[in-house]
């Protein structure tokens, strides 16, 4: 099957234009959530996933913090459906793998539950409320 993304692991110093973009339209202006909410000293530290389509163009992304949890997944809106958080979360949990860390957690929104079951992750605790969304933590053990 021919793929028309790139799933790359990057650094936020090299790409934090491209992570800022692809956040900045799914968490600041689709989500609502307070831009000051969103930026943190984590992206400096963190492993990110930056995914590209065919002509180049970032897509989506994600990132692990030091600690094994991983945060901030997003998608632009127009490429969702199409496998890239999928691809995306394979290639972080290749990255956990080949670090050995054996446990791994994440805030899920609730709507977002489903997806990260299929990846092995359960739902600990009761739901949260974070920058007005629901969500729920999750803990995958390896």
């Amino acid at each position: 099957m021919q793929h028309s993304h790139r799933i790359r692991i990057v650094n936020w110093e090299d790409e934090a234009s491209a992570l800022r973009m692809i956040r900045t339209a799914v968490f600041i202006h689709e989500q609502r959530v307070p831009e000051d909410l969103e930026w943190d000293e984590f992206d400096a530290i963190s492993t990110h996933v930056l995914a590209l389509n065919a002509d180049g163009q970032p897509v989506g992304t994600v990132r692990l913090l030091p600690d094994g949890h991983i945060g901030r997944m997003a998608v632009l809106k127009e490429w969702r459906g199409k496998g890239i958080g999928s691809a995306m979360m394979l290639k972080i949990l290749e990255e956990i793998g080949n670090r050995g860390i054996p446990e791994v957690m994440l805030n899920a929104q609730t709507t977002a539950v489903r997806f990260y079951e299929k990846f092995g992750f359960q739902a600990y605790g009761k739901e949260f409320m974070d920058a007005g969304i629901a969500h729920v933590k999750m803990i995958l053990q390896r």
